[in-house]
């Protein structure tokens, strides 16, 4: 059965008949919602950027592998003709085509060309694409590193307290720095200031991964990544 992702948008009215209007073409046309994206509040001329709702349509895209991305209607997708044709990239991007539940068309088959529109207004769609592009690639980059971090991979450099393993991808805790970070919680919770523990640590001769010792900024950094449980 083939997939759809179901989007919502309103402005000022309650979404509930947009969808009824999306179950009732599901349950015509014989595909499966997936899922459900909401966004409230939003006018239609919204930059993608600015729609938490339709940039969870396109990670669910992604997720439950659907080749649809549908709303009740045309306007529910966009009333500014940029805005719609980035919002059918995006959809194409991840793999799936626009359908509205009334069966109009709800975007146009190309971008609007330089002749056809102002040159402020042009200029507005090549920035709307750009920013496009960022929202998209910064989405992809939490995914990849949200997926890594579940599987125990390192993302950037090693973070204290852990060190890398023998296959160069995983991570493990690292003994030495995990009783470091036993001992600044236990002199964080028997009262002492950043700076008293800088000094504690100092005196007992604790140093860094550099050998030096630690100062306030790490000890803070430790109690923030490592909070007591």
């Amino acid at each position: 059965m083939t997939r759809a992702v179901a989007y919502v948008r309103t402005a000022v009215d309650a979404p509930d008949a947009q969808q009824v209007a999306i179950e009732t073409w599901a349950a015509q046309t014989g595909i499966e919602i997936a899922a459900w994206q909401i966004d409230l509040d939003v006018g239609g001329a919204t930059p993608i950027a600015e729609r938490p709702g339709l940039l969870g349509a396109y990670r669910a895209i992604r997720e439950h592998q659907a080749g649809i991305l549908v709303a009740a209607n045309v306007t529910c997708f966009a009333q500014d003709e940029l805005v719609a044709w980035l919002i059918e990239r995006a959809a194409l991007t991840e793999g799936a085509t626009l359908h509205t539940a009334d069966g109009s068309h709800p975007l146009p088959a190309r971008a609007p060309t330089v002749v056809e529109a102002p040159r402020a207004y042009t200029r507005g769609a090549v920035d709307l694409a750009r920013a496009f592009d960022r929202v998209v690639g910064r989405s992809r980059i939490r995914t990849t590193q949200a997926a890594k971090l579940a599987r125990g991979e390192r993302i950037g450099t090693v973070p204290y307290g852990q060190r890398l393993a023998a296959d160069g991808v995983h991570l493990l805790p690292d003994d030495a720095e995990q009783a470091v970070i036993a001992t600044v919680h236990r002199l964080s919770g028997e009262g002492l200031s950043q700076r008293a523990i800088v000094a504690q640590l100092a005196a007992e001769g604790v140093t860094g991964r550099t050998g030096a010792p630690l100062g306030q900024t790490q000890v803070g950094k430790i109690l923030r990544a490592y909070p007591t449980k």
